[in-house]
């Protein structure tokens, strides 16, 4: 059984890992053709991406990671 201490560091670990993840917020769709695209906007930036890469951005990853550039507002 674990320790009281280390029950709280491993709750602590946890907290920071949620707060240091980046938040994604899907801010348009659209579904054309067969195709699925979102305007994302993360850390105050937007961007355009596939189903995939909502998913990889949800998970944690970030968009220099996923080499993604920001969108232009047309």
């Amino acid at each position: 059984m674990a320790s009281p201490g280390a029950r709280e560091k491993s709750r602590r670990a946890a907290v920071k890992k949620a707060l240091d993840r980046h938040k994604v917020y899907v801010t348009a769709q659209s579904f054309s053709d067969g195709t699925y695209r979102a305007r994302v906007l993360v850390d105050g930036e937007a961007y355009w991406v596939d189903e995939f890469r909502l998913a990889q951005l949800r998970q944690g990853l970030s968009p220099a990671e996923l080499e993604l550039t920001p969108a232009t507002d047309d």
